[in-house]
């Protein structure tokens, strides 16, 4: 039997990257799945495979940082399901790479926006039908960038910061209701919003050196994150709460050093 049999599940960001391949994850193990993401005819595509595989998948057009979008794909996701209980707030915009002073307010707060507020609507709306039930399980895309400075630009890094504090808070403001909160805080993970990073290496001969800083000494996948979320939302993690959980070859786990060759 699979690790989610029985559960319903929304996975935001859902049609690249970690969020595809989650909602690929999520659909294996047994998971009815309403996956989000603003590019409609792409996230389509993702349900439209894993039902051509035999799984319940549903695909919806939404923005996750608009309220009105949040609590519309939350209602579908109790019509057609009956019940919710994952959530998996992935969405997430990069910030780019635009030096600190010339950063404009609009940069800011369309980061905050889709990156912090997102994971709070999530959590604002989702989390009822969740506490009714008397148990649920949300998982937040936070990044090492919320835990320590030069890994992204400013307005991600403080977006990303802001949600390990959201699912810290959040988590303890739902005590006893048996609705547990936590963040997965990947390291640099090949995808479409890091694709400049690897194409950039590509082309200047130094893709072996991508991951360097990281004891792993190499990028991750999305399907490592993936598996990380799998956890994290099955009833495996049931006393994991309140944590942001780097996954990340190691790289948080140290200082920047010169590594000893053997």
């Amino acid at each position: 039997m699979g690790r989610l049999q029985g559960k319903t599940a929304i996975v935001t960001g859902a049609a690249s990257g970690i969020g595809r391949a989650s909602t690929r994850l999520f659909a294996a193990e047994g998971a009815k799945v309403l996956a989000v993401d603003r590019e409609a005819s792409a996230v389509e595509a993702v349900a439209a495979e894993l039902r051509q595989q035999g799984h319940r998948v549903l695909a919806e057009a939404a923005d996750a940082g608009s309220e009105a979008d949040v609590m519309a794909m939350i209602a579908r996701a109790e019509k057609e399901f009956g019940h919710l209980d994952i959530i998996y707030a992935n969405a997430g915009v990069s910030g780019g790479i635009t030096p600190l002073f010339e950063q404009s307010v609009e940069l800011w707060q369309e980061t905050l926006r889709i990156n912090l507020i997102g994971p709070f609507l999530a959590i604002k709306h989702g989390a009822p039908l969740m506490i009714a039930q008397g148990k649920g399980a949300i998982v937040c895309t936070a990044s090492v960038a919320g835990l320590r400075a030069n890994a992204a630009g400013s307005p991600y890094s403080a977006s990303k910061a802001g949600v390990i504090s959201l699912v810290q808070t959040t988590a303890n403001a739902l005590t006893g209701t048996g609705v547990r909160v936590n963040a997965i805080c990947p390291g640099l993970i090949e995808t479409g919003m890091t694709k400049p990073i690897f194409d950039s290496a590509k082309a200047r001969g130094t893709e072996a050196k991508i991951g360097q800083l990281n004891p792993t000494e190499r990028a991750g996948h999305p399907e490592e994150i993936a598996a990380m979320a799998l956890f994290l939302a099955s009833d495996e993690a049931s006393y994991v709460n309140g944590q942001a959980i780097p996954v990340d070859g190691g790289l948080s786990s140290t200082l920047p050093f010169k590594v000893q060759r053997r």
